[in-house]
């Protein structure tokens, strides 16, 4: 059972800290008091319990960026890259950790690691453990830890309650409706979010909330379910000075109010007035841990390099310009613990060896697991409908598309005759109605394009399956597809004066249904491999393309060249454009459109099935063509599936 992960009660342990490296305290990643002060910062606020309840432990973790070489005799081989150089650092509980260092430096790639946002081949199963239990897997850092990215990846068109309400759905469903509201609203009283509530999150395009408190909604999202470690890259990028001072100071307080939580964030340059919020400073440079510990330790270090810290710079500021300089102490002190046996600290067995649940559990029976797969394609459905009925420009652009095009066409080609100008007049309208319909989708690309980063994010912290997204999406869109295909037929059919049949009628509904379905269908499945959308619209234009002139209405089928002849099934437009034909001439067939006056009589030269044998329909194919293409419908949506399940899989949002 795929579910977000929920703490094992564990009972009070008495876990002391202990060192990566050796007894030295600088290397072993722990300042010996982290409430010192210095006359020149102030220092955290002590924790609520003086007992730790959780230690992770980093060890020697590397990380080597191997460049695509390419292909081809002109692709030189490009060099590897060392982001991280055997980086070793340690973080308890009711402790904040701030990893510091110059653009570049891999504080990203750092905390990406440790929330094993990494390929399994990439992971090093011996350098992360939490409470002396190694974690051999990116999976279990995944499970255990709560990760906020640098970019907020949100719905827009939510409110910000609704947001950390549909998140409780999906992570506390063992929890009442109740209690699931309760945890929302109490979240928001901590992250100061009361006052902007029922406000849109918004985006470039929509209006919503602050910079700073989408960030604050990006936090909540992962709090929902009380991770008991929190990692977070430069949550303050892109914001004020206040708003993240305000950032910092939330998530202090959040120490303060629980003593089992590890909060380690990456940031630039931290101001002044956070410095009194942070336990420890780990500061990278080019890969390298160049101090880990209180910046009383870091102060100490520069004094003993012989500099004097000026007084309009804090001692962080002043690091950043002499941090070549600490990184070449660093190296002279690597250097000569490498020729010293280490010995193992001492400190290690008061750990508790007690069982450690790395996995929710997942003993669930069958009717179980089916009944959350049905509660996740119910509440999906839930906010897929709100999504669409906020989307004003999609279903205004729709509904106005559909209605203008059924007017506009029928306008056109008011009152068709019945004679052989007729004929050519309704074929051509049935290929430009094909080619309108199908590409009027293309305007869905950019909400796919921006949903799927949601969806490969919330997925991969096990919120719902991909299955339970693609069931949802069909069922609340093909509602929705109807009211468009019934908005473009009626005026088109009785305007142009097709086939009066009502069951003629009913079957043209139908098919343009079909037609609609199959084309977002198309356009969802190209969402999911274009990697924006300049790419994503060249490449529904091209398939589209190649599709219409495949169809057999520009060129025959008996002219297409072998090598193509593969794109003549495949083609989009074929089957419809068939099924349309035959529906408007079958029940028709005996009809005559073109005659020939002799003296005293008359010839017919063209009735409704010659009409059909031209285009080669021998037989009334329309229902075997309806399968064909709600065969196509869910062939698309499937290898949707396929790819954004395989997306999910490596994705490191």
């Amino acid at each position: 059972m795929a579910k977000c992960f929920k703490q094992a009660t564990t009972e009070e342990d008495s876990i002391i800290l202990f060192s990566t490296s050796d007894s030295n305290e600088e290397l072993s990643g722990c300042s010996s008091s982290s409430s010192s002060s210095s006359s020149r910062h102030h220092s955290p606020p002590p924790s609520a319990t003086p007992g730790p309840s959780y230690n992770l432990s980093v060890k020697n973790l590397s990380y080597t960026l191997h460049q695509n070489n390419g292909i081809g005799p002109f692709n030189k081989p490009k060099p590897k890259i060392d982001i991280l150089k055997s980086v070793s650092f340690t973080a308890q509980s009711s402790q904040i950790l701030a990893i510091v260092g110059p653009s570049g430096t891999g504080k990203s790639t750092l905390l990406r690691l440790i929330s094993g946002r990494v390929k399994e081949k990439d992971y090093n199963p011996n350098t992360i453990s939490l409470n002396n239990h190694p974690i051999t897997s990116p999976n279990q850092l995944r499970h255990l830890f709560g990760y906020v990215a640098q970019d907020d990846y949100l719905l827009p068109l939510l409110t910000v309650k609704e947001t950390l309400m549909y998140r409780a759905k999906f992570c506390l469903r063992k929890l009442s409706l109740e209690e699931q509201k309760n945890r929302v609203e109490n979240l928001l009283q901590e992250l100061g979010l009361v006052q902007v509530e029922n406000t849109f999150v918004g985006d470039e395009e929509h209006r919503g909330i602050s910079g700073g408190e989408r960030k604050r909604v990006s936090i909540g999202v992962e709090l929902i379910h009380n991770p008991q470690i929190l990692l977070l890259d430069e949550p303050t990028s892109g914001l004020d000075s206040s708003s993240a001072l305000q950032v910092i100071e939330i998530l202090s307080s959040m120490i303060m109010k629980s003593n089992d939580k590890i909060i380690i964030f990456s940031i630039h340059q931290p101001s002044y007035r956070m410095f009194r919020h942070i336990n420890n400073f780990l500061i990278l440079s080019n890969g390298l841990v160049v101090h880990n510990g209180s910046l009383k330790s870091l102060e100490e270090r520069i004094s003993q390099l012989g500099y004097q810290i000026p007084l309009n710079l804090n001692v962080l500021e002043f690091s950043m310009e002499i941090i070549s300089k600490l990184q070449d102490q660093k190296s002279s002190i690597l250097e000569l613990q490498s020729n010293t046996p280490i010995k193992s600290p001492s400190s290690a067995s008061s750990y508790s060896d007690k069982n450690f649940n790395f996995y929710p559990s997942t003993s669930e029976g069958i009717k179980e697991d089916f009944y959350n797969w049905v509660v996740e394609i119910m509440i999906l459905c839930s906010r897929f409908w709100k999504t669409i009925y906020r989307t004003k420009q999609l279903f205004l652009a729709r509904t106005m598309q559909a209605l203008v095009g059924g007017l506009g066409l029928g306008s056109v080609y008011v009152k068709l005759g019945q004679d052989e100008l007729g004929v050519g007049e309704r074929l051509g309208l049935f290929a430009f109605s094909l080619s309108f319909l199908l590409s009027s989708t293309v305007e869905a690309l950019p909400i796919y394009l921006q949903e799927r980063k949601v969806i490969m994010k919330e997925s991969s912290r096990k919120a719902y399956k991909i299955s339970s997204y693609m069931i949802a999406n069909t069922l609340v869109f093909l509602p929705f597809l109807l009211i468009i295909a019934l908005l473009f037929s009626i005026p088109i059919y009785w305007i142009v004066g097709l086939n009066p049949s009502i069951q003629a009628f009913s079957i043209f509904v139908f098919i343009v249904w079909l037609i609609i379905s199959m084309a977002s269908s198309l356009v969802m499945f190209l969402s999911s491999i274009s990697s924006d959308f300049i790419a994503g619209n060249s490449l529904i234009c091209t398939v589209l393309g190649a599709f219409f002139l495949f169809s057999g209405y520009f060129i025959p089928k008996e002219s297409i060249p072998k090598y193509w002849i593969f794109m003549y099934y495949l083609s989009l437009y074929r089957y419809p454009l068939d099924s349309l034909l035959v529906n408007e001439y079958w029940g028709m067939r005996n009809d005559c459109f073109s005659w020939l006056n002799n003296d005293h009589t008359s010839t017919c030269l063209m009735n409704g099935n010659d009409v059909l044998k031209n285009r080669g329909l021998h037989k009334d194919i329309r229902w075997e063509n309806v399968g064909i293409m709600i065969g196509f419908f869910f062939f698309y949506r499937v290898i949707c599936w396929v790819v954004l399940a395989r997306r999910v899989a490596t994705t490191t949002l």
